[in-house]
């Protein structure tokens, strides 16, 4: 059986590889077998992440709403400001609580009192 020349085929496809990985240090960088294990974890991380992302910005805004919530009132905490926002029907996300308590407190304050009197006012439980 004759010999098969592969040409550049190889070649092309680790130079991908390479570019990829350019930026790791040491062996990650330099050995073919090192950059594409380091490549499919790579790219693993980075899906796994992208998820882990979304939470902790969820965390981070719920800490952000419960702090600026607890400066004023004492008895008054996050979960019950979600509650009276479900049971007023107001939609209003997290995202956008978070930035209000960042940007302007003392809405956020109107905004609570506001719920707080009308769930007490109306008698909703």
């Amino acid at each position: 059986m004759t010999r098969t020349k592969r040409g550049y085929i190889a070649r092309r496809r680790r130079t991908k590889s390479h570019s990829f990985v350019s930026s790791f240090r040491g062996a990650h960088s330099k050995l073919t077998r090192s950059i594409t294990q380091q490549k499919i974890r790579a790219l693993l991380s980075a899906h796994r992440d992208r998820d882990k992302q979304k939470t902790n910005f969820r965390r981070l805004w719920i800490t952000r709403i419960n702090a600026v919530i607890r400066e004023r009132v004492v008895s008054y905490s996050y979960s019950k400001l979600i509650h009276d926002l479900y049971k007023r029907q107001l939609l209003l996300n997290r995202k956008i609580l978070a930035q209000i308590a960042i940007a302007n407190r003392n809405f956020l304050y109107i905004i609570s009192n506001q719920i707080r009197k009308e769930v007490e006012y109306t008698g909703i439980i």
